[in-house]
């Protein structure tokens, strides 16, 4: 019966454990200030705010590398096309 017992316990307090780690923690802390009304830390949208401007500015320097090499493409093929050309000497 004392095992049984004590299973019990152990249980229980796991339980309790668990709980009381989720209600502390930052899930707790989240889900107070959900209940109570209150905004997010505000030091959270300007973290958002600041790494929203560099992602603005990457996706910038992306689209222009993708026009440097689509340029870049256009050039190598003209090259190409004018170098078969009849007439034309062979370069190189």
């Amino acid at each position: 019966m004392s095992r049984l017992l004590i299973e019990n316990l152990a249980t229980i307090l796991a339980i309790t454990g668990i709980i009381a780690f989720v209600a502390l923690g930052p899930i707790g802390r989240a889900i107070a200030r959900r209940i109570e009304g209150r905004d997010p830390v505000p030091g959270d949208f300007a973290d958002v705010e600041g790494r929203l401007g560099t992602l603005e500015q990457q996706s910038q320097r992306v689209h222009e590398l993708e026009e440097r090499l689509e340029f870049a493409e256009r050039m190598l093929a003209q090259r190409q096309e004018l170098a078969r050309l009849p007439g034309r000497p062979e370069a190189g």
